[in-house]
């Protein structure tokens, strides 16, 4: 029905908003911590023969903060659903509201699994090993799939039963991620450190910091557009999902410079992290310039498959320039994130972060009410454009840990 439907839609965004906050930092610390750790242990055994799995502190330590996360998760979003329902502004009487909050109430016992599952994830990344993690998640999906019908329909739960086949997948993901890790590495190591955990704490809060600045102007561009009526905030929240879907593909090359440099840089191996990051910002480009292309000649095609509403539809293509030409920027943005995390320079991604994302809000405040969704479409370009700005004057003038990777000597053979 379209009450459950939207009820889904209301608890899987607020959901995914915690998750977003909590659950991607850690993803991405444990990436360059277990990157480094891992860099290091293979070069000090470089001669030795590995008979036995691998002891990684950075391991031990993030599944056990992923741990804690995620049960403090569970806590909040069951407990707190009539809350969050509130903050959603859904009202009492609202066909949505009951559903709502019987799905995140449900959801919320998915939430251990999913940031044990991210952490796992992260340690594969460290190790530059991207196919276990497709193949666990595909595996959860398909056992979604499959449950869905079963548990909604022929057993008759409905909502709850949507809600218990995704908490049911991603078991199966955490399970799957686990089982394969522990064959390689010791999962719970007695060398778990304090100052490690500290680590691991200092920088996922200041990675928090920058979500919550990263999601303000994404946030405030859909409420100005929401103030002008329904048609216009239609035509934008298609552009929106098409630049936000598009872009992201570029994330797997910030994974992949990520993963390569903080291996070179932990190993100092300077000169060839620094092919690393020219290697990643040609294809970047490379990339970013395909990828606007393609959607210069397919955006109204693709456009069409979201509604048949001529008047949305005109909107949405008056942001074709928008979604295409911006392609290369974010491409590259994107990329000097992962070269950020690389050498865990997570101070000036969180801190030049508020910093943008202030501008360009205070831009689309003063923008929207005279040029309408041009003015909010310009203010995330401006966005992307002062990340790419902030990226390459970090890496021109060679401070923080990039100085060390121009100015240090290479490591001995």
């Amino acid at each position: 029905g379209s009450a459950e439907l939207a009820a889904v839609g209301v608890s899987v965004s607020v959901f995914n908003l915690v998750s977003k906050l909590f659950n991607v930092p850690l993803l991405n610390v444990t990436t360059s911590f277990v990157a480094e750790e891992q860099a290091i242990a293979a070069k000090d055994d470089s001669d030795s023969i590995e008979t036995s799995k691998k002891v990684l502190p950075s391991v031990s330590t993030s599944l056990v903060l992923a741990a804690g996360v995620g049960i403090a998760e569970a806590i909040a979003l069951s407990l707190g659903s009539d809350f969050l329902m509130d903050v959603m502004a859904i009202p009492f009487d609202s066909p949505m509201r009951i559903p709502a909050e019987q799905f995140l109430r449900l959801r919320a016992y998915g939430a251990p699994p999913i940031v044990v599952a991210l952490a796992a994830q992260g340690a594969f990344r460290g190790f530059k090993d991207t196919t276990t993690p497709l193949y666990a998640v595909v595996a959860g999906n398909v056992l979604n799939a499959i449950l869905d019908p079963i548990l909604i329909f022929v057993l008759g739960f409905g909502i709850s039963g949507a809600a218990a086949a995704t908490v049911i997948s991603e078991y199966l993901i955490a399970f799957i991620l686990l089982w394969k890790l522990n064959e390689n590495v010791v999962l719970l190591s007695p060398q778990i450190k304090v100052g490690r955990a500290n680590q691991y704490l200092k920088s996922g809060g200041l990675l928090i910091g920058r979500t919550v600045a990263l999601l303000v102007p994404f946030t405030l561009a859909t409420s100005l557009a929401a103030q002008n009526g329904p048609t216009q905030m239609a035509g934008h929240q298609i552009v929106l999902e098409v630049w936000l879907a598009v872009s992201l593909l570029t994330d797997a090359l910030a994974i992949a410079a990520q993963s390569l440099l903080a291996t070179t840089f932990s190993q100092g191996e300077y000169k060839q992290a620094r092919e690393v990051i020219f290697g990643v910002l040609q294809v970047g480009l490379a990339t970013g310039t395909g990828l606007a292309a393609v959607l210069f000649i397919t955006f109204e095609p693709f456009s069409s498959l979201f509604t048949t509403d001529s008047e949305v539809l005109k909107i949405a293509l008056s942001g074709t320039l928008f979604v295409a030409g911006s392609q290369p920027v974010n491409a590259l943005a994107f990329v000097l994130d992962g070269l950020y995390y690389g050498v865990s320079d997570f101070g000036f991604a969180a801190y030049s972060m508020v910093i943008l994302g202030l501008i360009s809000s205070l831009f689309m405040l003063v923008a929207a009410p005279t040029f309408g969704l041009a003015g909010i479409w310009t203010g995330l370009f401006l966005f992307m454009a002062l990340r790419l700005v902030a990226g390459a004057w970090r890496l021109g003038t060679r401070t923080g840990p990039w100085k060390m990777l121009w100015s240090a000597p290479e490591k001995p053979e």
